[in-house]
């Protein structure tokens, strides 16, 4: 399935050029809110510009060449971003790193990268950068006002040959996989890669990416996909305010009332479980449900409507909307903010019930798929074309095709040319297409349904080979079971490892915190097994399981971006899964 390209790339030459053309059409909209002292301000792109500018100077004072690598390690904040578009005007290439990375980590990006200059967030990632042998580090808190004094005497020419310098093809950006599956491997993303992808999601989503819209980035930026988004929302005319802090977003949004939001689904899956559990509170769980049926009722009737679909009409169904929307809905929506149009999802499997209870209650998800070498966004569902289980179509300018083995393969504007190592490329690419390890379908309408990871597929010692991924994701909506991981390789039947989310449990018993042994929580998630397990055939149900608790800062089996490291969590949990099938 191709769809071809909506942006013409032919009068960029790089990155930059996005900030360039911005500021000449809009140099005094506001393109940033910035957070001072408790209050929120707006910043210009003309201003944002003049800074970036500064310090580009300050860092071609420095002796920074053009294709030097420049590492950011910091939390999201607006500092971020204008180190990010600085180190491309100075003509550097970026190396985005975690900032929750341990020094191990960082010191094998530090050397692979050839990083000769970073930016650090705190004197956490200081210490990581120095202890790497990064031989300067600048400070993201105070260091900039510094760099931009250093860098007064370097004339606008000799900025802008620095700013040219990269053409599309240059390499633009150095992003290290977060190695869920393996060892974290260097993909290089060029110039060509961040222009297509921009400019085609940005032509593709004109009715969300617009200058009266706003959203809100509290994703990692060492992430692509958050990245993305800022280059996408800064050539769109989008404002931006940053968070680093994730607990942080609920209180903010009645403050910065942001259009769109991108979350991982386990965002929109504590937003729902926090709406359960107050309705519980208040005796109004049955109520709570039935608002859940009508809006997953309403949902399904909009998806049949948007694919040109006769939908069965039910004269009780704009009744029980309204009334459900007085008590729960419209309540959600000012949580977030009163101003939300959509919400994209991704980074994990949303669970399409997930994603029809939101567009029921008012907030439609845009489910999309990508992976870092594809730049982000490889699909996506579109507004009016949205289908829950799917992650739609492949965006303009990308092509998607199916393996015989099932595997997904990709081509198109945003899949990078190779990785930093050269024998890493070897069994990469097929025919031209990037083999992405995941598995899935396409649907009669050219929608991408992902089916699992390649190397997830289970094995049992009888010889039936399983792909878990559909009972594991409904495992997943499960409001107490953050990730599922489906064992069994040549065992005689599947188990299961279930992480449990300790805070919602913790919540639910009024502070009372449990163990994995806790009674009344193992019986909670059973009756989850068993629903999950009627789903599937007999040979692909899940016989026993173990939880395990593990939470984001446990970095030894979780990603940054909330993904379970399933190499490590099974080596970690050894033991417990040998205990399942004695």
């Amino acid at each position: 399935m191709s769809t071809p390209p909506l942006a013409d790339l032919s009068e960029y030459r790089n990155v930059t050029d996005l900030l360039m053309r911005r500021i000449q059409e809009a140099p005094d909209h506001p393109a940033f809110d910035v957070r001072e002292g408790g209050q929120w301000h707006p910043v210009s792109t003309a201003a944002f510009g003049a800074k970036v500018r500064a310090v580009a100077k300050g860092l071609v004072a420095d002796g920074l060449r053009r294709g030097d690598a420049v590492a950011i390690m910091a939390s999201t904040r607006y500092e971020w971003a204008v180190a990010d578009l600085a180190i491309w005007f100075a003509g550097g290439v970026v190396v985005p790193v975690y900032d929750s990375s341990a020094p191990g980590q960082v010191a094998t990006i530090v050397a692979d990268a050839d990083v000769r200059v970073a930016f650090s967030g705190d004197e956490s990632s200081r210490a990581a950068l120095d202890a790497a042998g990064v031989p300067a580090v600048i400070s993201l808190a105070d260091g900039l006002a510094g760099l931009a004094e250093r860098g007064v005497d370097v004339e606008d020419a000799a900025l802008e040959s620095a700013r040219t310098h990269a053409g599309p093809a240059s390499p633009a950006t150095i992003v290290y996989t977060s190695g869920t599956s393996g060892t974290p491997k260097g993909v290089v993303l060029s110039h060509e890669n961040f222009l297509g992808q921009v400019l085609n999601v940005a032509a593709a989503y004109a009715d969300i990416v617009r200058p009266d819209g706003s959203t809100v980035i509290f994703l990692p930026l060492a992430h692509v996909l958050a990245r993305g988004l800022q280059l996408i929302c800064l050539a769109g005319g989008m404002r931006i305010a940053h968070l680093s802090e994730p607990s942080e977003v609920v209180a903010s949004l009645a403050d910065l009332q942001p259009t769109f939001l991108v979350v991982v689904p386990r965002v929109l899956e504590k937003i729902a479980a926090a709406a359960e559990a107050k309705a519980t509170e208040k005796r109004l769980g049955r109520v709570w449900a039935a608002a859940v049926s009508t809006a997953i009722e309403a949902a399904r009737r909009a998806e049949r409507i948007d694919d040109g679909e006769a939908a069965a009409s039910s004269w009780s169904l704009p009744l029980r909307r309204r009334v459900f929307d007085a008590l729960f809905y419209r309540r959600i929506r000012a949580l977030m903010g009163g101003r939300i149009g959509y919400v994209l999802s991704g980074g994990a499997s949303l669970p399409p019930r997930l994603s029809l209870l939101f567009r029921g209650m008012g907030v439609p998800v845009i489910e999309g798929y990508g992976l870092t070498e594809t730049t982000a966004p490889l699909t996506g569902n579109l507004p009016g074309r949205i289908r829950s289980g799917t992650v739609g179509v492949p965006l303009p300018g990308s092509t998607v095709r199916i393996s015989e083995d099932g595997e997904v393969l990709a081509k198109g504007v945003g899949v990078f040319a190779g990785y930093r190592d050269p024998d890493d490329d070897r069994e990469a690419f097929v025919d031209g297409f990037f083999r992405t390890g995941d598995l899935g379908r396409l649907d009669d309408r050219g929608r991408l349904v992902l089916e699992g990871r390649v190397k997830d597929v289970v094995t049992t010692s009888g010889g039936k080979t399983v792909a878990p991924a559909r009972w594991e994701a409904a495992m997943e909506e499960h409001r107490f079971v953050a990730s599922a991981v489906t064992v069994g390789e040549g065992r005689p039947y599947l188990a299961a490892l279930l992480i449990v989310d300790r805070e919602a449990v913790t919540a639910a018993r009024d502070g009372r915190d449990v163990t994995v042994d806790d009674a009344e929580l193992r019986a909670d998630i059973e009756r989850a097994v068993d629903a999950a397990n009627a789903l599937v055939a007999r040979s692909e149900q899940v016989r026993r399981f173990a939880l395990v608790f593990a939470d984001a800062e446990d970095r030894e089996i979780v990603t940054p971006t909330l993904k379970i490291r399933r190499r490590e969590l099974l080596h970690r949990e050894a033991g417990t899964i040998d205990a399942l099938y004695l």
